[in-house]
């Protein structure tokens, strides 16, 4: 078995949690709980006779002026950097969020989860240009969700 830990970053209440239960569990809760620290999560699966576990270390949310320890970073392959589409300033951190990432990780893998999509009419969606590592997300209606996740892995595999 192959195991593979990912983080998932971004600024507080933008929704890594959400992603994170939807994935895992199938459930959605709009309940806010902040995440204090890390949270972990596994998920078993085998791609192409492979079996993997994905380690999801779910991170609470920082800022400019709240950074979260490097010492969560170290031996990650992978990285979901989560925005909430409806709040500019998630999306002016996410440079921030991959630029550290990467520093820990020079080989790791970033993907980029807009997320709260649900909110956006489809005329408002299709005003922002996406590429194949970035996706509308919603934990709440579920779309996107295992996309985010398995583009991830596949680049982490190759």
């Amino acid at each position: 078995m192959i195991r593979k830990k990912i983080l998932l970053l971004g600024d507080f209440s933008v929704g890594k949690t959400s992603l994170v239960r939807r994935y895992i569990d199938g459930a959605f809760d709009d309940k806010y709980l902040t995440t204090i620290g890390v949270k972990i999560a596994k998920k078993y699966f085998d791609i192409e006779g492979v079996d993997y576990e994905l380690i999801i270390w779910d991170i609470e949310g920082s800022t400019p002026s709240k950074k979260i320890a490097l010492g969560y970073y170290k031996g990650a392959s992978g990285a979901i950097c989560v925005a909430d589409i409806t709040r500019k300033e998630t999306l002016e951190g996410l440079k921030e969020h991959q630029k550290i990432f990467l520093n820990e990780n020079p080989k790791g893998k970033v993907v980029i989860a807009y997320n709260k999509s649900d909110l956006l009419s489809e005329a408002e969606k299709s005003k922002i240009s996406l590429d194949s590592n970035t996706f509308f997300t919603s934990a709440k209606d579920d779309s996107g969700v295992e996309e985010v996740f398995l583009r991830l892995m596949r680049q982490m595999i190759v």
